[in-house]
């Protein structure tokens, strides 16, 4: 294994660049201790996580990454609550997740708004059913409405909205009862790449005003390398992590570093845990993408739109991989 990856399966790692202090906002650390989960049908038993550790320090990003079918949807879920495992348990900052929690938000890769409500509706309704006052609602989507860019868009129902500015909206929606833990299945995936290279510098704007730690699930690497403090790479199915790469590129991020050579290093690292692992075909185009200086800009924007495929069965929708 190379140097530049830390971590083998049923181990997690301690040293986050993401955790330096300084950060604002209350993010919260979350550990994933030795997960295990299969689906049973009538007939046949699937296995889809064997053995899952890994730890992410409070306000760090973290992005899992892994070929089709690795479970990364299903892990999220687990760790929102939404699907207990057969073994294994989630805590953030030592409690453990039992069920549903505020303390963790999920943004799925559809917005799921709910159409007949205006955007500021949609805001407010997980601050509805907690029973916050009117005026503390109002204030709240206002707030969150402003710090996503669609102020002017309070009145407008999702029908009316591009599909980034739904996004943006079900992540503010997420973010209403300020959640510990943001956890993020591939939300721009149906962006087109320029779009989604520009939303991935919005995320990263959202999380130095939040402070929120975020764990994202994507298909590409270089949108994990840009985004993350580190990367988590999964196995195929059943998943387990087979290597976490810290990324080492100074923050404030800018879509010019992606030249650099810390992103080939990074890239380079996980590309090598990923061709070891997987014969999948959108992990093979990308690791025989240039990795060399001068390289990553580009392949941003012919790659970043790449998006994961359901595979097998999802109990909550379309996006579980």
């Amino acid at each position: 294994m190379s140097a530049a990856v830390q971590g083998t399966r049923g181990a997690g790692s301690s040293a986050h660049p993401g955790a330096a202090g300084g950060r604002p906002g209350a993010g919260a650390g979350i550990r994933i201790t030795d997960l295990h989960l299969a689906f049973r049908g009538p007939t046949t038993t699937l296995d889809v996580l064997d053995g899952v550790s890994f730890e992410v320090a409070p306000r760090e990003v973290l992005a899992l990454i892994g070929p089709n079918g690795s479970g990364k949807s299903t892990l999220l879920r687990v760790a929102a609550g939404l699907l207990r495992p057969d073994r294994g348990q989630v805590t953030i900052d030592g409690q453990p997740v039992d069920g549903p929690d505020s303390r963790l938000a999920l943004v799925f890769q559809e917005p799921r708004l709910l159409p007949w409500r205006s955007a500021e509706e949609n805001v407010r309704f997980p601050m509805e059913l907690a029973g916050w006052p009117p005026a503390r609602q109002a204030a709240r989507a206002a707030e969150l409405l402003g710090m996503v860019g669609l102020r002017d868009f309070a009145a407008t129902r999702p029908a009316h909205l591009s599909g980034g500015m739904r996004q943006r909206l079900a992540i503010a929606r997420a973010l209403a009862l300020e959640p510990s833990v943001l956890l993020l299945d591939e939300p721009f995936s149906a962006l087109d790449a320029l779009t989604r290279e520009r939303f991935n510098v919005e995320l990263l704007r959202l999380w130095e005003r939040t402070g929120t730690t975020i764990v994202l699930v994507t298909h590409s690497i270089t949108e994990a390398v840009f985004v993350a403090d580190r990367v988590a790479v999964l196995s195929p199915r059943p998943g387990h992590v087979v290597g976490i790469v810290p990324v080492e590129l100074p923050r404030p991020r800018s879509p010019a570093q992606l030249d650099s050579a810390i992103v080939s290093r990074a890239a380079a690292a996980i590309r090598a845990q990923l061709v070891d692992t997987t014969d999948d075909q959108i992990t093979l185009r990308e690791a025989m993408a240039p990795s060399g200086p001068g390289s990553g800009a580009a392949w941003i924007r012919e790659t970043a739109a790449e998006a994961g495929t359901a595979a097998w069965f999802d109990p909550f929708g379309h996006e579980a991989d």
